[in-house]
C-alpha cells in the first residue's frame, strides 16, 4: 500500500505496511523537526532532520540497552528458578 506523508511542507509518497504506522511516525518527526526549525534562531531544515535522526537513534539506542538488561534479568531468574526446581526434584527422588 502507499501513503502519503507530509514534513515540514514536504509530500512524500512511501510503500508501508501498515500506513497509520507510517503516518504516526511522520507526524512525531514533522514535531520535532518543527521545534527545531521554529525557534528564533532556529536551524536549517538539513540540521533539524540530522539533529532529529540522532536523537531517534540515541532514544532507540536507550530502549534496546532496556530491553537487552530486562532479558539478562528474565535470564538469570530463569537460572535461579531452574536450579531450584532441580534441587526440589532431587529432594523427592531422594
Amino acid at each position: 500500500m502507499q501513503k502519503q506523508i507530509t514534513i515540514l511542507g514536504r509530500n512524500y509518497t512511501l510503500k508501508a505496511d501498515d500506513g497509520e504506522e507510517l503516518e504516526a511516525a511522520a507526524l512525531d518527526i514533522d514535531r520535532r523537526m518543527r521545534l527545531l526549525t521554529d525557534r528564533k534562531n532556529g536551524v536549517d531544515q538539513y540540521t533539524a532532520a540530522m539533529l532529529t535522526a540522532l536523537n531517534l537513534a540515541s532514544e532507540l539506542r536507550a530502549v534496546k540497552r532496556g530491553y537487552r538488561d530486562r532479558l539478562e534479568a528474565m535470564e538469570r531468574n530463569a537460572a535461579t528458578v531452574e536450579a531450584v526446581l532441580a534441587a526440589a526434584v532431587v529432594e523427592e527422588d531422594g
